[in-house]
């Protein structure tokens, strides 16, 4: 378990929607090389990507971004900077969601009021529960709202005491010590600590607490909260609590959860866990059936990491949405498969799913692709195509095909095009001494 908890949170912080990790005992993609020239083509991405499928798929998934993508990304940050204590910059980022007006907009204003009481700012804290009670009436936060707003008022303008916080802490410390030793008694105690009006850090904490036990009983009290019997960011954890544990039963319980649920935020959640679980036969099952497109393209990004060469190659014969196949092809080339790549890059019959298949070559190392991509510079007569290949193997730095390539070209815009690539490119020799040649 703490192997499988351990990938999950590392390869999450690679990933923009979410997700996207490496689970023992699935299949695994070959190697790939990433250049970091990537950072400079793919979506306008920026910042120092490197080698590795790390970088590729940081690259390839931070393309685009609606609202909640974006809602989702700052959110998250805010309540890992909240965990660290810092409050302020916590804040900003809070602010941030709650002008995108996304589904995130109750759970931010919540944070932001609790933010801000640490920091003394009573009245400022009591504005944001006020403004969230009055937006948000039938918000799963109002009851957490309605608590903080007793704790705001009590405190008086003096921010929560760092005793009643030492207190909690030890409560956790004593509650996990009782799960080792007589699980019969502590589980009651954590079930009433998240029924009633702890904070949601204490219910977060007493959550991963029964996580850490093999009872049937504590599984079913997480089982209840990825339900929904809780607030929406408790239920979150709950369902990637579920995830990790695995099992045949907890696998249901998503499943039961996903069938009821209307919140997108739910569904990808569960998506990603049926991923960590190593559940490919529900995955598939949404990539095929799930009526919403991103959805679906979220299953089908988690078939890639699984390595689901085959099943990727029959949805993506059978799939209709452009941008569900351009999902499949990032997919494959998450999962590593060059072939398949190559051949639809070959004979896609749409020029933007081609081009598509081209570019995620390019993520992928020049030992295993770089002929491919020449080959397909030398036949394909579509000059957008071979546009492509030249940015592919740009990216891939791969300047020895490039350099062959330019010898042979005739079309004075061509060869332009690969010099212009060859130009700032990283330290070659062969490139280096051709434009050597140009200069003579």
């Amino acid at each position: 378990m703490d192997k499988r908890h351990t990938l999950y949170s590392t390869l999450c912080l690679t990933v923009a929607a979410a997700a996207g990790l490496a689970v023992p005992a699935l299949a695994q993609p070959g190697p790939m090389r990433i250049e970091p020239k990537l950072a400079t083509i793919v979506g306008g991405v920026s910042g120092g990507i490197g080698d590795g499928v790390t970088g590729g798929i940081v690259g390839v998934f931070a393309i685009a971004g609606a609202n909640d993508d974006r809602a989702d990304d700052l959110y998250d940050r805010a309540r890992d900077l909240i965990e660290q204590g810092k409050f302020d910059r916590a804040i900003g980022n809070l602010e941030r969601v709650i002008e995108l007006k996304s589904s995130r907009t109750d759970a931010a204003l919540y944070w932001k009021a609790y933010s801000l009481g640490k920091l003394g700012r009573k009245a400022d804290a009591l504005g944001a529960l006020a403004d969230l009670q009055q937006r948000f009436k039938d918000s799963r936060w109002i009851k957490d709202a309605k608590a903080l707003e007793v704790e705001v008022r009590q405190a008086s303008g003096q921010t929560v005491s760092p005793e009643s916080q030492n207190d909690e802490e030890l409560k956790l410390m004593a509650l996990r010590g009782l799960m080792n030793s007589d699980a019969e008694r502590a589980l009651p105690i954590i079930e009433q600590m998240l029924a009633g009006t702890s904070s949601p850090k204490v219910k977060d904490r007493a959550l991963f607490v029964l996580s850490q036990s093999n009872s049937a009983r504590a599984r079913e009290i997480i089982g209840t909260v990825a339900k929904g019997g809780s607030n929406p960011d408790l239920q979150l954890r709950a369902i990637h609590y579920l995830g990790i544990m695995g099992g045949s039963d907890n696998r249901q319980t998503l499943a039961d959860v996903y069938r009821a649920s209307n919140d997108p935020a739910v569904k990808r959640s569960i998506i990603r866990s049926f991923m960590v679980s190593g559940d490919r036969t529900r995955l598939l099952g949404l990539a095929k059936s799930e009526t919403n497109a991103d959805l679906r393209g979220e299953a089908v990004q988690q078939l890639g990491v699984m390595g689901a060469h085959t099943e990727l190659a029959d949805l993506y014969s059978t799939e209709t949405s452009v941008d569900v196949k351009k999902r499949i092809i990032q997919a494959m080339f998450v999962g590593g498969s060059a072939d398949k790549l190559i051949e639809l890059a070959k004979t896609e019959k749409d020029p933007q799913l081609r081009r598509s298949a081209v570019r995620n070559l390019g993520l992928m190392g020049a030992s295993r692709t770089g002929d491919a991509i020449k080959a397909i510079y030398q036949s394909d007569t579509s000059l957008e195509i071979k546009k492509e290949a030249i940015n592919a193997l740009f990216l891939q730095n791969n300047g020895r095909v490039l350099v062959e390539l330019a010898r042979a070209e005739k079309d004075p815009q061509m060869k332009k095009e690969m010099v212009s690539k060859m130009s700032i490119m990283g330290k070659s020799k062969v490139v280096t001494d051709y434009l050597l040649e140009l200069l003579k």
